[in-house]
This record gives structure tokens, C-alpha cells and sequence, in this order.
């Protein structure tokens, strides 16, 4: 009798050995971008390229030029640095490049949440129909409401309410939308004391996900931080169960739209939880630290802090806080605010670093602006890094590493959005939300939490550096290529409700 079952582990292990090998040997074939595999066996440069995206592919780009491909982790990745070749791979009309294989596989290791056929599409649709127009409208007024409670919740009404407070900048922020855009999004019990309450304890527990996250996507996590991220999903997908919003008001319709369209899917419940714990992280991983970085260059920089104060009192008035009252703010104005507008694009040109992924469907042709032309390999991902090629391009933004809160602003006061390279218009100027099909659904309601925040923080409140001579802290060098950078230490400042003139 032919022991069958040894027979056929040999035969599979001889293929995927085979397979390993292939990959291995991989040779440059004519016309492909030049390739470098590294020098460690299938890990390539995996290993320089975690603990420093940024600096690894500036020194990638010195040594190859605009386009090549580099080995990371057995898997085989074509960086385009050139942002006037960007249109094709964005546009890709052919469809020869796919986005949504490499961020369904991410989700469903990230958060547990296996997506279904229409998923995508669905999003896009709700963030449509209820981030826009007369549903973002409803939205901004609910977190004005989240962010009074969670913040002046925080300083009470008590007789010192207008003393100075000292507190780490970014904690501070992080902390405050998130409580805010949580709450928001997810609604309210009939005891707000206690919503803030489980609102400060979930956002602890998310804090200790977001510190393991860029090592869990790589999977570099020891064996204790595994059973750590096992814990920490379990308890989101808990926490933001269907079981729970059923005994919750104020559900945003946002929120509501996606889970009806999964019910009607036939989504079981469980899949349903880990789909909220998906879009808790998907609209409050970035607006925190992104609003952290809008105050510090506010701070840092007295003559941009101004001219946002005077365009907020033009646009709003002098306004000041009544005793006992939630802020108050004519949230329509967020439209006539392009002092603030710019402040918070050049905060994203600075802040923002996403990395943009697209996986080769087929074997297929990448033409350059330049005229010259790469074969793609199907299987390789094709990567857009922006921060680098287009935010740090001094050529499109010259003196790219300073804080210009008027960038942005043509001399009218208009919004600028003309900026050249080599004489030629850049379409894709900044790239914080990402572009085409992986462009942020959430990108209108992320920007009006954070312009709301910012707003309420400069009009209500007196803000100082402890010390003000304290340096823009660096990036931390694992963030790169996970949406908005985050800092390699906190800076500290402190606050205080402004007192009525």
C-alpha cells in the first residue's frame, strides 16, 4: 500500500521549494526596472527598509534613478519616484493593476474582517452620500457637540477652569478627537459621564494597538506582543459590537448605511463587529496626529498663529466661551477659511507619508513622462511614495522641509494649485489621502474634525510651548508609509479657557 500522505507532503514542500527557489534566482529580464534583491536570501531589504522607509529609498534613488524594483520579505516591489508619471497607475484604464487584493488581505490581517465582493464600492458610496454635502454638515455639528463634552468634560467648570494646564501635545490631541470622533461616529449611551469614561478607556487600549501596528503589518512582533494584538482585537471587536450600538442613540448615518448594507448581505454579526473596529481605525488612526503636528507649526510659528486668528475672528467673530455652554460655532464656515484651508494642507505635506500599493495583475508596460518605457512583472506590487517624490521635492515646493502656512494661498488670498516640475504642471502636488481607486473615502469628514479642533483650540483657548525654544521633534522612523507620521517624543505645552475682553 502506497503511503499516500508523506508521498504528497514531500511533492508539496518539492513545489513550494521549487517556487522559493524561482524567486530567488530572479534575473533582470530587458527592459524591467533595475533590479537590486538585496544580499540576505529572500528577505532582500527587508530588514533596512522597516527600520527606515524614508531614508532607504532616498539612497535607492540615488543609486537607480526614478524607477526600480527592490526585494522586501520574498515579495518584489517597483517604486515610481517620478510624480509626473504618476497619471497611468492611478488612472490604469487598462486595469492591469489591482488595489484592492493587497488591502483586503491587509484588513483581514489587521483587523479580522474578511471583505466581501461590493465592499469597496459600498464605501465609497456611503462616504459619498453622508461625508458630503448636507451629511458631513450633520456630522461637524454632532463633533462640535463631541468635542465640547470631551474637552471642556476634561477642564470641568470649576473656579480654576481658567488656569494654565500643562499637558503632552500630541496625547492631547490624539486624545481629544479621538474621544470626540468616536463618540461621533458611534453614539451616545443615556449617561454621558460614562460614555467619556468607556470613550478614554477604548482610546487607551487603541493606543496600545497603534504602538504595535507598523510591526504587525510587517510581522515582526515578538511572541507576547502577538498574544498582546490577539487581546487587543478581541476586546475592539467586543467593544464595537452590533450587540452594543443597539443600545446607543446618535449612531451616525455613516455608520449605519455600511452595517444595513452588510446585513443585507447576509454578514454574520461577528463579521459585522470587526468591520466597526475596521472603520474606528480607518477615520481616528490620523486625525490626532495630523492636528498635533497643526498646533506644534502654530506654535512654532507666531506670525502664522495670527493671521489664522484674525481670519477666524473675520469669518466667526470674537468668540468666548459662556459658563456652563458648549463652544460655539457656525460650522458652515469651515468653508471660508482658506488661511486655515492652507495651514492644513501644508500640515499634510509635511505630516502625511502613506504609501500607495498596487498589485500587477498581468504582465504589462509603464510608460514614463520622459518617454521611456519599464515592463511590469505580474505578481510584483507597483509603490508610489509621495512624501518623498512629491511633499520633498524642491522643485515643486521649494525649501520643502519649512513650515509655510501660505503655501497654498495665491496672493488674492485664493487657494494655489499650481505647482511645476521641469516645466511642466504637477497634477499630484500633495498626496496625503492617496489618489485614484485608494484615494481616503474619508478625507472630507477627517479634514473638518481636525479644521473644527484647531478652530475651537485657537479661538477658545490661550496656547504656549513650556519651552518655547523646544525643537520640531523627528519623525518616528517606523511610522513611514502608515498615513501621518507620528513624533519620536511628545513636546509639552499648556492651555487655558481665554478670558472675555
Amino acid at each position: 500500500m502506497v503511503p499516500w500522505g508523506p508521498v504528497l507532503g514531500a511533492l508539496l514542500v518539492a513545489i513550494v521549494g521549487y517556487l522559493c527557489l524561482l524567486r530567488l534566482l530572479r534575473q533582470r529580464r530587458p527592459q524591467e526596472p533595475p533590479l537590486d534583491k538585496g544580499s540576505v536570501p529572500w528577505l532582500g531589504h527587508a530588514m533596512a527598509f522597516r527600520k527606515n522607509m524614508f531614508e532607504f529609498l532616498k539612497h535607492m534613488r540615488a543609486k537607480h534613478g526614478d524607477v526600480f524594483t527592490v526585494q522586501l520579505g520574498g515579495q518584489y516591489f517597483t517604486f515610481v519616484m517620478d510624480p509626473l508619471s504618476f497619471g497611468p497607475i492611478l488612472k490604469d484604464a487598462q486595469r492591469k493593476l489591482d488595489f484592492v487584493e493587497y488591502a483586503e488581505k491587509l484588513v483581514l490581517k489587521v483587523f479580522g474582517y474578511h471583505s466581501g465582493p461590493g465592499d469597496h464600492r459600498m464605501i465609497h458610496s456611503a462616504s459619498t452620500k453622508h461625508l458630503m454635502g448636507d451629511g458631513l454638515e450633520d456630522l461637524n455639528k454632532s463633533m462640535l457637540d463631541s468635542l465640547s463634552l470631551v474637552i471642556l468634560g476634561s477642564m470641568g467648570q470649576s473656579p480654576d477652569a481658567r488656569s494654565w494646564r500643562e499637558d503632552g501635545l500630541f496625547d492631547f490631541c490624539y486624545n481629544a478627537l479621538f474621544k470626540a470622533g468616536y463618540l461621533s461616529l458611534f453614539g451616545y449611551t443615556k449617561d454621558k459621564q460614562q460614555d467619556l469614561l468607556q470613550a478614554e478607556e477604548i482610546f487607551v487600549q487603541f493606543r496600545k494597538f497603534d504602538r504595535l501596528f507598523p510591526r504587525f503589518v510587517y510581522s515582526l512582533l515578538g511572541p507576547r506582543e502577538w498574544l498582546e494584538v490577539g487581546r487587543l482585537q478581541r476586546l475592539f471587536h467586543k467593544t464595537l459590537s452590533v450587540k452594543h450600538n443597539l443600545e446607543k442613540d446618535g449612531i451616525s448615518n455613516w455608520i449605519s448605511y455600511m452595517l444595513q448594507f452588510l446585513r443585507e448581505q447576509g454578514v454574520a454579526p461577528a463579521m459585522q463587529d470587526k468591520f466597526n473596529f475596521m472603520m474606528l481605525w480607518a477615520s481616528q488612526g490620523n486625525t490626532g496626529p495630523t492636528s498635533f503636528w497643526a498646533l506644534l507649526f502654530l506654535l512654532k510659528h507666531p506670525e502664522a498663529m495670527q493671521a489664522l486668528r484674525e481670519e477666524a475672528a473675520q469669518v466667526l467673530g470674537e468668540a468666548r466661551l459662556e459658563a456652563g455652554k458648549s463652544f460655539n460655532l457656525e460650522v458652515s464656515a469651515l468653508h471660508r477659511t482658506p488661511v486655515l484651508d492652507s495651514v492644513m494642507e501644508e500640515t499634510l505635506r509635511l505630516g502625511a507619508a502613506p504609501t500607495l500599493l498596487r498589485v500587477v495583475k498581468s504582465d504589462n508596460v509603464l510608460k514614463m513622462a520622459s518617454g521611456e518605457e519599464y515592463r511590469l512583472r505580474a505578481g510584483d506590487i507597483v509603490a508610489l511614495f509621495p512624501y518623498l517624490s512629491v511633499h520633498m521635492d524642491p522643485e515643486i515646493h521649494p525649501e520643502p522641509t519649512a513650515f509655510k502656512y501660505d503655501r497654498f494661498l495665491n496672493p488674492n488670498g485664493s487657494r494655489k494649485m499650481d505647482f511645476y516640475k521641469a516645466g511642466k504642471k504637477v497634477h499630484h502636488y500633495t498626496m496625503p489621502w492617496g489618489s485614484g481607486v485608494s484615494i481616503c473615502p474619508g478625507r472630507f469628514l477627517a479634514l473638518s474634525e481636525m479644521k473644527l479642533f484647531v478652530l475651537l483650540m485657537i479661538m477658545h483657548f490661550d496656547l504656549e510651548l513650556v519651552d518655547p525654544d523646544t525643537p520640531v521633534p523627528p519623525v518616528d522612523p517606523h511610522r513611514w508609509g502608515f498615513g501621518t507620521t507620528q513624533p519620536s517624543y511628545d513636546v509639552r505645552f499648556r492651555y487655558r479657557l481665554r478670558s472675555p475682553e
